[in-house]
């Protein structure tokens, strides 16, 4: 073989292998843009998030909330959760009350989802949904906290509305003490009246029989002298013994 023909192998050699190269590539293109594609397909259920390379970072002590949250807790996570909390796949993890304020965490473990709701007399204010457990547990103490501030004044209105009927009926019972105890003054008072003037009555009673045992006993020592002048009378003129 001579030296052009030579040449010529080698050139049509690299250019396979340079088409092979590129057919590969192309090839690894697809397959990544269809595996793009697949993941760009929403899912029917969600799944949970990958931490397993994410940095370990600190959760703050308050759940301030985000404007996503904020956003879906002001449109739809409301009345999702009143249509499913009729249903018997949602689970109550830990509820807290204060007053007719409360908050509740929930599972949903079809999603492994969790809704973190802050209600008043069992009608819900606030919703947040979200997948993150620790999340929902820094958001539920927080609605806690919320619910015991806002109970507050509840409370102290009902203590205050406790100690006015408490005073009330204090007031009431006294009033009524002080009826009873006018009351038997009064009797007292006309039963002293009446005893005075029975008093009175007996003394001047008891004064006119003093004075007739005295006129009395005049008369009878007037009647003992005149008997003994009577006797002495008979017996004038008869020996003594």
């Amino acid at each position: 073989m001579d030296q052009k023909s030579k040449l010529r192998d080698i050139v049509l050699a690299a250019c396979i292998v340079l088409g092979a190269a590129q057919g590969a590539n192309a090839q690894a293109v697809q397959n990544s843009d269809a595996s793009a594609a697949v993941v760009s397909q929403p899912t029917t259920t969600a799944a949970l998030p990958d931490t397993s390379q994410a940095p370990q970072v600190s959760q703050p002590e308050t759940a301030a909330l985000t404007p996503d949250e904020n956003r879906q807790s002001a449109t739809g996570n409301v009345a999702e959760l009143q249509q499913m909390i009729h249903g018997s796949d949602l689970s109550e993890l830990r509820t807290t009350y204060n007053g007719s304020y409360g908050a509740s965490l929930l599972f949903y473990g079809k999603e492994m989802t969790y809704y973190v709701a802050l209600f008043q007399q069992k009608n819900f204010w606030r919703v947040i949904k979200t997948q993150d457990a620790t999340r929902a547990e820094l958001i539920y103490k927080d609605f806690a906290r919320q619910t015991l501030q806002l109970s507050d004044v509840e409370i102290r209105r009902t203590q205050l509305e406790a100690q006015k009927a408490f005073t009330q009926r204090m007031v009431a019972l006294s009033q009524e003490r002080a009826s009873r105890l006018q009351a038997d003054l009064d009797v007292a008072r006309e039963q002293q009246s009446i005893v005075d003037s029975q008093q009175q009555q007996k003394r001047a009673e008891a004064t006119a029989l003093a004075q007739q045992k005295v006129a009395a006993q005049d008369q009878l020592r007037a009647s003992q002298r005149q008997v003994r002048a009577l006797q002495r009378q008979l017996d004038s003129g008869l020996p003594l013994h």
